[in-house]
């Protein structure tokens, strides 16, 4: 079963291409805002290769819980896990994705090094299986603080294993000292837990089948996992040392174009309806790359956008209590834009 979807990364990217188009950057800022753009762009293929399998064979299975998309924050430190996939043996699969659709190499320290197509060149990258050891840490502190399923009065424990998943088109240099076979190409996924539930010692399918867990059991871990979710917002402005345009530059627009804004209306309820189902049984909440529409019949995600008087603003939403405002410090405007309804 599928209990939760990937966070909406369209704003971040609208966000990221806007900052490109500014007039004022430095040849510095524009450089690292397009490898920003460049790098979450090549990330949401990746994981969207990985979903479209994970989805394939699990999404309609009543006997595994598919999350897309969860960061977890315990003791200080962070998760920010792709994918992740629990069965009713309560073995939890971490999946790290990378679109390295040009290829990796693994040398027989563990160390990978992806092509470069430009520079025609290896280059050293962060290694995608220290990177899931690190997440499997932080989300197996999570279970042990978290209330899980017991069995005669014993806390069952999940086992974790964590697996990254490559680009389909990747070519993959193995060494021969290393164990990579942790390291799959998508494609490879169904075939490979397959093949760990066949190779599995006595013991262990011993203990698994001891500790089958209800379907309904499964998916209340998963909906753990989904509500113990803490996306964050990225100030992109902050991060790339960038400043909101200045009131002196929208006036200067404004009299070159000679129009004064048009009265919005206030929105109701009805007036925003989900991309996905078209329902209008929508709420507005807060997500990692900013605020969203959260549909409350199918919980698909509508991203929001805004628009100013010219393209230099960058109109933003407020939250006072349940009322969300449209204000645009540089026209110093403000404008109710949408009022969540009351939960009866």
């Amino acid at each position: 079963m599928l209990v939760k979807l990937a966070d909406d990364k369209i704003p971040a990217l609208e966000e990221l291409q806007s900052l490109l188009e500014r007039p004022d950057l430095t040849a510095q800022q524009r450089k690292a805002i397009t490898k920003e753009l460049y790098m979450m762009r090549s990330g949401i293929k990746g994981e969207k290769e990985a979903a479209y399998e994970l989805d394939f064979h699990f999404k309609n299975s009543k006997n595994y819980a598919l999350l897309h998309d969860i960061r977890l924050e315990v003791k200080g430190r962070v998760a920010q896990i792709d994918h992740l996939l629990i069965d009713r043996t309560l073995c939890v699969y971490v999946f790290e994705t990378k679109n390295f659709s040009s290829g990796i190499k693994i040398n027989e320290e563990g160390e990978f090094l992806s092509w470069n197509y430009y520079k025609k060149t290896f280059e050293g990258t962060p290694s995608p299986i220290a990177q899931n050891q690190r997440h499997v840490s932080v989300l197996s502190d999570f279970f042990k603080t978290s209330e899980m399923p017991t069995r005669l009065g014993f806390t069952l424990t999940p086992d974790i294993i964590p697996l990254t998943l490559i680009a389909n088109t990747a070519r993959i240099d193995r060494p021969k000292n290393f164990d990579t076979s942790a390291v799959i190409k998508c494609d490879a996924l169904s075939s490979t837990l397959d093949k760990n539930t066949k190779d599995m010692s006595a013991i262990k399918i011993f203990g698994s089948v001891s500790r089958i867990v209800s379907r309904e059991t499964i998916e209340k871990v998963g909906r753990l996992l989904k509500y113990s979710h803490k996306p964050i917002e990225i100030n992109y402005l902050a991060k790339f040392g960038l400043s909101e345009p200045s009131e002196t530059k929208i006036k200067t627009e404004l009299s070159k174009t000679q129009k004064k804004p048009a009265p919005v209306s206030t929105p109701t309820h009805n007036s925003f309806s989900c991309s996905k189902c078209n329902s209008d049984n929508t709420k507005m909440l807060s997500g990692r790359y900013g605020y969203y529409f959260k549909c409350q019949d199918c919980e698909g995600n509508t991203s929001i956008k805004l628009k100013c008087i010219t393209q230099d603003c960058k109109p933003r939403i407020k939250k006072k209590k349940g009322q969300f405002f449209e204000e645009c410090e540089t026209c110093n405007s403000s404008r109710l834009y949408y009022e969540n309804r009351e939960v009866v």
